[in-house]
């Protein structure tokens, strides 16, 4: 008997460290090599089941969506939107069937835009069909390259209000070539026939490591307004707006805001813009 304790015991010993040991997910990836085939797997997942969404879309959405395709890019917002698609999120990049009684709005600008676009869309709904370009619009000379196809982008029709910044990523670029470029742009815009508004560029921080300073955000608004003085064109003064209310609607050390403070940028630039719409 105690020999037969003795053996028990031992057993139980010898077990207790597997026991006590945590399991690991059976999916978890254990390399690099893994988890990218992983990933792969996901995004090819992922584009079956947008492939199939597409193929039972309206001639009209399928057109945005093929624009978006060309647009977005395959390394970053097109997968987003993508997943977003198959969910069936509202995004920035929904397709907007216009109301031909409305008037018809186009809105560009970098990430920031992308951030406001919703909230803008819905406090104009009923009184504007809200459109923007199908990209992260980025600096100046992506405006420059990219201007006709994202004023031809939602098919034919007038624009008759638009709503454009550049600023974040010009900040490294000299101010004499970013205002060069910026009255090329404004005189491209100027052409259809729209309402201008130009947005001023929303603050951000201090950041040596990204060689990112505030000041340079000051300046590009500073000549910025100058030319749109000058050329008697509106602006929606998103940074003088957002500055006092940074510490609690902007992320911290980021240009990018919270789900609120795109709420409260939305809301300035819908009301911006319904003070230019025209009369039914």
């Amino acid at each position: 008997m105690k020999s037969s304790l003795r053996a028990l015991l031992l057993t139980a010993l010898l077990a207790l460290p597997l026991a006590l040991t945590p399991a690991l997910p059976a999916a978890e990836p254990t390399n690099a090599t893994e988890a990218a085939a992983k990933k792969a797997a996901e995004d090819q997942r992922i584009d079956g089941l947008y492939q199939q969404k597409f193929a039972t879309l309206s001639p009209a959405r399928q057109a945005w969506e093929t624009v978006l395709q060309a647009n977005l890019g395959n390394g970053f917002y097109l997968p987003i939107h993508k997943r977003d698609f198959v969910k069936g999120s509202a995004t920035a990049w929904d397709f907007v069937a216009d109301d031909p009684t409305l008037p018809r709005v186009l809105l560009i600008g970098d990430s920031v835009s992308r951030g406001y676009t919703l909230a803008t869309r819905a406090a104009l709904a009923g009184k504007a069909n809200v459109h923007r370009a199908p990209e992260n619009c980025g600096p100046t000379a992506n405006g420059l390259k990219k201007m006709e196809a994202w004023l031809a982008s939602a098919g034919p029709g007038k624009w008759d209000v638009i709503h454009f910044n550049f600023g974040i990523h010009d900040r490294a670029t000299p101010l004499a070539d970013y205002t060069a470029r910026l009255t090329q742009i404004l005189t491209r815009l100027s052409a259809t026939g729209a309402t201008l508004i130009w947005a001023s560029t929303t603050p951000i921080p201090d950041d040596p490591a990204k060689k990112q300073t505030a000041a340079s955000i000051v300046e590009r608004n500073t000549a910025a307004a100058a030319l749109m003085a000058k050329h008697a064109v509106a602006i929606d003064d998103l940074f003088t707006a957002i500055t006092p209310k940074l510490a609690t609607l902007q992320n911290p050390n980021d240009v990018h805001f919270t789900s609120a403070g795109y709420d409260f940028l939305g809301q300035h630039v819908a009301a911006s813009i319904a003070t230019q719409l025209p009369a039914k």
